[in-house]
């Protein structure tokens, strides 16, 4: 495992729009480069990993990120099919000083400095957007500039998003980091619904339990329980969403040990009930 810096081999070109649509394309261990990413997901669905942040993705999740913003995307493992989606790099250098400073591209500038926290986009956008990044994959070079600009420009006048991180998220380069961060997300991903204590988490990644905790709340911006938490209530909404499951199954399903706790965690994350949070959902998919 090499789970640092990806490269994207986009020779000369500014952009580069590719499907991915194989287990060996879509998960990427935890890992940063310098272009931006814009990421269409045309099906599936999984956890999604931005900085600091946790949160589910469905069909028609699309996200921002900005440069050396680290991320992955695990699906979920009970899928046939791995996910399927159009990822855009923007090379780094992709807005000239000269656009940056004119008129005509201060929306999209504010969109790419901002984009260092993470950019969530709601689904009515993502949806209504949905035919031009099809329409990437298809275009010519100049016709694919001219697209994403009209795609970032679309974006940027948006008031239907939300920033995945709190704040921009500072990250160490570095692949020691790196290679604990996936330790600990895969032993999390399999050792959920069991009681996880520091002294064990700790051991996965060859540290003493204080080493540890400085580690991971310097690393992620948040203590391990929290973000083990954080983690255990998006596990909660996608089976509130997918199913019909009663919470308190769901609650022990999502890996909590207490029905009371379940619903004080839920509330911090989610800043609701979970059946407020369901009907939420239904209401906005229809």
């Amino acid at each position: 495992m090499k789970p640092n810096y990806k490269p994207i081999e986009s020779e000369s070109k500014l952009i580069k729009s590719v499907i991915e649509a194989n287990k060996k394309d879509f998960h990427y261990p935890w890992h940063y480069h310098p272009e931006f990413e814009l990421t269409y997901i045309l099906n599936g669905h999984g956890v999604r990993y931005v900085g600091n942040s946790i949160g589910n993705f469905f069909d028609d999740d699309l996200v921002l990120l900005g440069s050396n913003l680290p991320h992955c995307w695990i699906e979920n493992m009970e899928q046939e099919q791995p996910p399927c989606g159009i990822t855009t790099y923007l090379k780094e250098e992709f807005m000239d000083k000269i656009w940056i400073e004119s008129y005509e591209f201060q929306d999209i500038t504010t969109l790419l400095k901002s984009s260092g926290k993470g950019i969530k986009f709601d689904i009515s956008l993502a949806t209504k957007l949905k035919p031009k990044f099809l329409d990437l994959l298809r275009q010519p070079p100049l016709e694919r500039l001219i697209l994403i600009l009209q795609i970032l420009q679309e974006l940027a006048q948006s008031s239907q998003f939300h920033y995945l991180c709190e704040n921009d998220f500072l990250y160490d380069l570095n692949s020691t980091n790196n290679l604990r961060i996936n330790t600990i997300y895969q032993y999390i991903q399999k050792h959920y619904r069991e009681k996880i204590t520091l002294t064990e988490i700790s051991s996965q990644v060859h540290m003493s339990e204080e080493s540890f905790s400085r580690f991971f709340s310097k690393v992620m911006k948040k203590p391990f329980f929290e973000f083990l938490n954080e983690y255990k209530i998006n596990l909660g909404c996608k089976l509130l969403i997918e199913t019909d499951k009663q919470i308190s199954e769901i609650c022990y399903t999502s890996g909590f040990e207490s029905v009371p706790f379940f619903y004080r965690q839920f509330k911090k994350f989610k800043n609701c009930q979970p059946k407020q949070y369901r009907i939420n959902y239904q209401k906005a998919i229809s």
